[in-house]
This record gives structure tokens, sequence and C-alpha cells, in this order.
């Protein structure tokens, strides 16, 4: 299992862009029915201020979301338009879960 967190903060005048264009990857990796990847993002109560939040069963599942075209698309357009701060990526160690992650 692969958990990555990425925190950004985005211009004002681009937020509402970049929850469609997060909306979009969203919406492509249900569409996908894989239940190898956990993806959540929150935007915290400044408007601007993301965190995305995902859980990879394996490196390959990594590999997945990283090859969509709408979260190629997220990105481009994010690092060309939008941002204030860039990423910061961490990779963190799950040490407990109240759910089975990636659960039947």
């Amino acid at each position: 299992m692969k958990i990555v967190r990425v925190t950004y903060t985005a211009k004002a005048e681009y937020s509402e862009q970049n929850q469609r264009n997060i909306q979009q990857v969203m919406d492509d990796l249900k569409a996908l029915h894989s239940g190898n990847i956990r993806y959540s993002t929150t935007l915290a109560p400044d408007g601007v201020s993301f965190m995305h939040l995902t859980f990879f069963q394996s490196e390959d599942d990594q590999q997945v979301l990283l090859g969509l075209p709408s979260f190629r698309y997220f990105q481009e357009q994010l690092r060309a338009n939008g941002l204030i701060s860039p990423p910061k990526q961490e990779i963190l160690t799950l040490v407990g879960a109240s759910w089975d992650i990636f659960g039947a």
C-alpha cells in the first residue's frame, strides 16, 4: 500500500476551476470501477488551501491515476494558472484505520 498526501494553496480566482478539474478526475476514477485507489480532496475554510489524500493498493495503481488524461490536465492547469504555494507531497505510513480501506 502507498499513501500520498499533497497540499497546496491555489489562487482565489482559480479555486472554482480547480474544483471542477478535480471533480472530473474523480468522475473518471469512478468510471474505472477500480477498488484499488481511494482518493479524496478537501478544501480548507479559506477556500484556497487544498489537500489531496490518496491510498493506492500498489505502485501500479498509482500509475493508473497518473496516466489519466483528466489528472494530467488538472496538474497542467494548476501549475500554469493557479498556484500561490507549490504542492508539497508527503508519503505517509498507515498506523491504523477503523475500516478496511480496500475492503470487498
